[in-house]
């Protein structure tokens, strides 16, 4: 299952992706026709159960897809994976009903998933939700806004994340499916980026928009856990998509180093640019082993949250650096669009913020760290 999915993801890449990837960031969008053809080559139930037609990969698979799918585009792959973990969402924590009802169209790439959690100036605190659902007979009413939704403008299926009980914090959060043309529900245009166009990010508000209780995925009490249980597996696959961004670049870099010459000699046996490859090389390998260990935990059941902040500040944090050092050592060429180096740079800088940014990661360190070291 590993290696047959591995070559899908491999040929996916490699045949669409990559011939494409540099006009969707130029035309600044790229076509809902991506899941289509992601789903021509299984990988949009990448997570889901056999018996309901997905693949029921490890996730430790998982982020050796990402990582693969990242070096061909950063940004169409994350929005792959925010489908595939919506997919998941609905296939583990979702009623018979719900999963017959969403779950084949998903699958087939016919209908595109969106996460909805964050809010205009919430910022990271995920608790203080101004998104309500109000009880209204049987059924929930919806108010509020969200922002920074990747699929926002490809997006058919909604996970809504509200606050049902204003004033009970984590407590009152729970997550309703709300399908895109739902009376009441706005979307609204796509941010002007730095770049990373294929996610298709925006916002959406909400007004009064009527869902019934079939639509609740997770109810109040396990919302705000069931976010967070995402979180630790996005920031874990951010990682790992970090590392695709190294890789892709030493491959772009190592071959100009070793052919071209300075000073009668290679480049690579200067010993300032080897170095600096050198350094982009170890910050790789230590950024694989923390992705993977984070999805080792993950796929045990184990508690990922402290893991998967250390995965995701540093493979971010070398992602910046080493694109940024491989794009210096192309000399002036590394400006040109021709090479993948622009794409990467804006997607380095864009994983810092997506699924909890630096500081965030700090804050979950320092506070495990203190539970660790009060033993001591």
């Amino acid at each position: 299952m590993h290696d047959d999915v591995i070559a899908d993801a491999g040929k996916f890449a490699n045949d669409y992706l990559a011939p494409n990837a540099q006009a969707w960031e130029m035309n600044r969008s790229m076509p809902r026709e991506m899941f289509v053809a992601a789903a021509g080559f299984d990988l949009c139930g990448l997570l889901a159960p056999v018996s309901q037609g997905g693949r029921e990969i490890t996730f430790s698979s998982f982020i050796d897809v990402v990582r693969i799918l990242a070096k061909a585009d950063f940004a169409a792959t994350f929005a792959l994976i925010v489908h595939n973990n919506h997919v998941r969402a609905i296939a583990s924590a979702g009623s018979e009903v719900q999963v017959s009802r969403w779950l084949p169209d998903m699958i087939k790439g016919q209908k595109v998933g969106a996460f909805l959690l964050t809010e205009p100036g919430g910022g990271s605190d995920a608790t203080a939700l101004k998104t309500t659902a109000s009880s209204d007979g049987s059924d929930f009413l919806i108010t509020g806004e969200k922002a920074w939704v990747t699929n926002g403008t490809h997006a058919d299926l909604l996970n809504v994340f509200a606050q049902t009980d204003p004033g009970s914090g984590a407590r009152g959060i729970a997550s309703f499916q709300i399908p895109i043309d739902a009376t009441g529900v706005e979307p609204l245009p796509a941010y002007d980026m730095l770049g990373g166009y294929a996610m298709n990010a925006a916002g959406f508000r909400f007004s009064d928009v009527r869902v019934a209780a079939d639509q609740v995925l997770v109810p109040a009490g396990k919302g705000f856990a069931a976010a967070m249980a995402g979180i630790d597996i996005a920031r874990t696959v951010v990682a790992a998509m970090c590392c695709g961004l190294l890789e892709t670049s030493l491959e772009c870099v190592m071959p100009r180093l070793q052919d071209r010459q300075a000073f009668g000699k290679p480049l690579i046996e200067q010993q300032g640019l080897s170095w600096q490859a050198a350094d982009v090389g170890t910050d790789l390998a230590a950024a694989r082993l923390l992705a993977k260990e984070a999805a080792r935990l993950i796929d045990a059941g184990e508690s990922a949250v402290l893991a998967a902040a250390h995965a995701k500040k540093f493979a971010t944090r070398v992602a910046f650096d080493g694109v940024s050092t491989c794009m210096q050592a192309m000399g002036a060429d590394g400006l040109k669009q021709e090479f993948p180096f622009s794409r990467a740079l804006a997607a380095a800088k864009i994983a810092h913020y997506i699924d909890g940014t630096t500081e965030i990661q700090n804050v979950v360190i320092a506070r495990g760290m203190r539970r660790t070291y009060s033993e001591f």
